[in-house]
């Protein structure tokens, strides 16, 4: 029952002529204006940092949302759906992993798909509040985490679930797609962002130092040489195992929904599970024809197709259930 076999999102904007224009359009060129966030540092135990951009109106529902690979919160996703649910009653939350809120985080390591450990940091700091609710919003790689998370913690009552979209629930997967489609258009981008990132960060960090950085040219030789040292894994099979969402779903104990285009260039075959859908009391998935990666763009609408089935999905789902 919780696989949606028939979805809403039928129609693309004309112009956007397949799932590479749906993907892309939408980081290039849209803007959300009035989003004016009140950062929050969260110091950790580990002598790093989280940066946390709060939207507050007063309200007893708080609503947490993660943002994609190398992303943040300014990105258009991120202040799109805070705009949304703050205009219907919801404080905002939006973090962002460390090293992306402008400034780089003091610690070697920062962040991969599979990293709960920040999120379930970033849930203790509004359990904090007094919330009566919170919802849980991931984007992509947020989306990974989010679905993860539910998967490998013991939430607080007052968690009452998630809703998240392009995610990649199989990262070697991913992976594969990502250096596949367009000539590795994706994978290159975000590759080289990431390689940026790491070599700035060598600068300082010793062990960083040891590694040709500059050699790196494929996400599987990013986990062997940095992923795999800095977060303690064995090998990059270790933590493509360790990382992946979809390894966790039979935990989940509170309702996920997974918003996944069937055209989206970064998810492969795996990240559609159906089965494991199909037999979890939890855990609800929709597949649309279109949609892109983080796309789901409505013609004349400023509102994506995500916000508007989030909402759907918490006021039937998730709060009554509470």
């Amino acid at each position: 029952m919780p696989l949606i076999m028939e979805s809403e999102y039928l129609k693309r904007p004309w112009y956007f002529l397949n799932a590479h224009f749906e993907t892309i359009i939408p980081s290039i060129f849209n803007k959300v204006e009035g989003v004016e966030y009140s950062r929050e540092r969260l110091e950790l135990d580990d002598g790093d940092f989280l940066d946390l951009d709060w939207l507050k109106a007063g309200s007893k529902r708080l609503m947490i949302i993660s943002h994609g690979m190398d992303g943040s919160t300014d990105r258009h996703y991120m202040k799109r759906a805070a705009k949304f649910f703050h205009g219907r009653d919801w404080d905002i939350l939006a973090w962002n992993n460390r090293g992306c809120s402008g400034e780089l985080n003091r610690l070697a390591r920062s962040y991969h798909h599979g990293e709960t450990r920040d999120l379930s940091e970033v849930v203790e700091r509004g359990l904090k509040e007094d919330y009566e609710g919170i919802v849980l919003l991931g984007i992509s790689m947020g989306g990974c985490q989010t679905v993860k998370y539910f998967g490998d913690h013991q939430t607080d009552h007052r968690v009452l679930g998630g809703f998240t979209v392009s995610v990649s629930c199989n990262l070697e997967d991913t992976s594969i797609e990502a250096e596949r489609r367009l000539g590795g258009f994706y994978g290159k981008r975000f590759l080289e962002k990431i390689k940026d990132t790491y070599k700035r960060k060598s600068i300082i960090h010793a062990e960083l130092q040891q590694i040709d950085i500059g050699r790196i040219n494929s996400f599987d030789e990013l986990h062997e040489m940095i992923t795999t040292k800095l977060f303690g894994f064995d090998s990059k099979e270790d933590f493509y195992t360790k990382s992946s969402c979809i390894n966790y779903i039979n935990q989940i104990k509170k309702p996920v929904f997974i918003l996944n285009a069937k055209n989206d260039p970064l998810l492969g075959a795996k990240c559609f599970p159906i089965d494991e859908i199909r037999k979890h009391k939890h855990l609800y998935a929709e597949y649309p024809k279109y949609g892109g990666h983080v796309g789901f763009t409505i013609p004349g609408n400023k509102n994506s197709y995500i916000e508007l089935r989030a909402e759907k999905f918490i006021n039937e789902v998730i709060l009554p259930s509470s």
